[in-house]
């Protein structure tokens, strides 16, 4: 099984095909898994690596509180590891914003960003808000099993066959781990730093996700050199929703990077 230690940490990843480096990070309660489509597309022309966010899937979870910054520091040390020096970073969600922050704080170690339905706060209006008390709450007080069949059933209207991966991945994830990594994610915070991001960005977006869609005019008039590309018939889970069209747009994006 490849994997490595950062500290503490066990982190899982997998790596496929030969060329530039680019690395898929997956969304909160999910896995390496939601790129299967991604990484097969891919993988004839560029070097893949999919990996497990601490906390999920094979990756460990050490006991106490999650520093958000850890997130960035497991994703250097993955590169180091691999001993890459810079690479295109794709992200979801959770992913997203984590590939996000590392442009931000190591800039000099990213040729490129794709994020895919990427928040870059936590606090930009009052019903995200609410989205975040009353998602701390439901992972509170009701059973794993029964917040991942919501979750699965809310993303999954466009594509009812991405239910099965969003419930099997979120109902297996210890609770006590779930409401730590939950608490780490709603304390990324991005949104006033968003001028740091030098590097070419890809941003896209399911033309049905109502978690993050009101945030992407916000990235797009900060970051600089930046595209926006609405993906058809996709909810949150757009790389699972509608992967043709998500693997067309980042095949273009990549190819104008010139690697």
């Amino acid at each position: 099984m490849p994997i490595f230690y950062r500290n503490d940490t066990m982190l899982f990843y997998e790596v496929t095909g030969e060329g530039h480096p680019i690395i898929f990070t997956h969304g909160a309660s999910w896995d390496h898994k939601q790129w299967v489509k991604q990484v097969n597309f891919f993988k004839k022309d560029y070097k893949v690596v999919s990996w497990d966010v601490r906390g999920h899937g094979q990756s460990s979870l050490p006991k106490g509180p999650i520093n958000p910054d850890d997130f960035i520091l497991d994703l250097i040390a993955l590169m180091n590891h691999l001993s890459i020096k810079k690479a295109i970073l794709c992200g979801l969600s959770m992913g997203g914003h984590i590939s996000l922050r590392t442009a931000i704080e190591i800039p000099y170690r990213v040729k490129g960003l794709i994020l895919i339905g990427t928040p870059c706060s936590n606090s930009i209006s009052l019903n995200q808000k609410l989205f975040i008390q009353i998602n701390s709450l439901s992972s509170k007080f009701l059973p794993m099993k029964t917040n991942a069949f919501i979750l699965a059933k809310m993303l999954s209207k466009q594509n009812p066959s991405t239910f099965a991966y969003v419930y099997n991945t979120f109902s297996k994830m210890p609770k006590e781990n779930w409401h730590r990594i939950w608490s780490a994610v709603t304390r990324m915070e991005s949104k006033d730093e968003l001028h740091k991001v030098k590097c070419p960005t890809l941003l896209l977006i399911g033309d049905h996700d109502i978690i993050t869609n009101f945030q992407q005019p916000l990235l797009y008039t900060k970051i600089s050199n930046t595209e926006l590309r609405i993906i058809l018939n996709a909810h949150h889970c757009t790389n699972l929703d509608n992967p043709n069209a998500v693997n067309q747009f980042t095949l273009e994006f990549i190819d104008s990077l010139k690697v």
